[in-house]
């Protein structure tokens, strides 16, 4: 079909039903960068159930429960889904993750929204994921997609951007860099997103890339990471958290330096590969550390 914005809105996802076991939980781990450094600790409880000690679920992993997929190409949607890149994402936890157990999402498009014939269209969608048993939400996932093939059918123009928070102008409060592999993408796929983006070097061609990139959703997950270590005390479960812009690719086998400023009860958050801005107009919330929950 053609594309149509109107019947975009009215997308809804078929509802995705989930097991979940400890091996996902490590397997989305290990695509993220925790265990890169086999000896230290702090990774250590992600990646592995230490006899019996418990596995501990990244919190960056709600942004893969109940994946609906590559929604874009695969339901009716008229999108050109070769020149779709992710573009922002938010989790909002409430709690802890699980790290095994019965898991639904139901979701669907939230918002279509014109940046003009030569930016493209914003599609923004959200889901609800919750623990099939109880009944109980476990978090809310919204993403925000940049479609650059299919902007200028709004006939007032393009939409104006929101005003994003930016980091302080002064010098980060504290900041840490952690490697991926250059195998990263093709691990972090198996958790479910199989945008051939990531791992076919004639798609990332296709898409005006020279080689198959990180997902977006990975370079989130490392600096969660690094957010819980600067943040949280190295707790997890405090995080509830944390929204943030795409800026620019990562490519596997690079180094990510997020840094993190305190401010008015916030955490505010930016990434860089060397002096490219990768990951911008950040922001982190939880219970304890820099960020209050909200």
């Amino acid at each position: 079909m053609a594309f149509d914005p109107d019947r975009l809105r009215a997308l809804r996802f078929p509802a995705v039903e989930q097991t979940l076991t400890e091996k996902d939980c490590i397997l989305y781990a290990l695509g993220v960068g925790y265990g890169n450094d086999p000896v230290d600790g702090e990774q250590l409880p992600f990646v592995h159930e230490q006899d019996g000690r418990g596995l501990r679920a990244a919190p960056t992993m709600a942004s893969l429960l109940g994946y609906p997929g590559f929604w874009y190409r695969d339901l009716d949607t008229g999108l050109d889904a070769a020149r779709v890149v992710h573009a922002a994402e938010r989790i909002e936890l409430d709690g802890p993750l699980p790290t095994s157990g019965r898991l639904r999402s139901e979701g669907g498009v939230t918002a279509v929204i014109d940046k003009g014939a030569a930016r493209g269209a914003l599609v923004v969608s959200e889901r609800r994921i919750t623990d099939t048993a109880t009944g109980r939400r476990l978090a809310t996932v919204t993403q925000t997609a940049l479609c650059r093939g299919d902007g200028g059918f709004d006939p007032d123009g393009p939409a104006a951007s929101p005003p994003r928070p930016a980091p302080p102008g002064r010098p980060p409060d504290a900041a840490l860099t952690l490697p991926t592999q250059p195998q990263a993408a093709l691990i972090f796929r198996l958790s479910g997103d199989i945008n051939p983006l990531h791992a076919d070097p004639a798609a990332a061609r296709a898409a005006g890339f020279e080689r198959p990139i990180l997902h977006g959703l990975a370079t989130y997950g490392l600096v969660g990471h690094a957010l819980v270590r600067l943040a949280y005390d190295g707790q997890p479960e405090r995080l509830r958290g944390m929204e943030a812009h795409f800026t620019a690719p990562v490519l596997p086998g690079e180094s990510v330096r997020t840094e993190i400023w305190r401010d008015d009860g916030h955490t505010r958050f930016r990434a860089l590969v060397g002096e490219r801005v990768v990951i911008d107009h950040g922001r982190a919330w939880g219970v304890g550390g820099w960020g209050a929950a909200c």
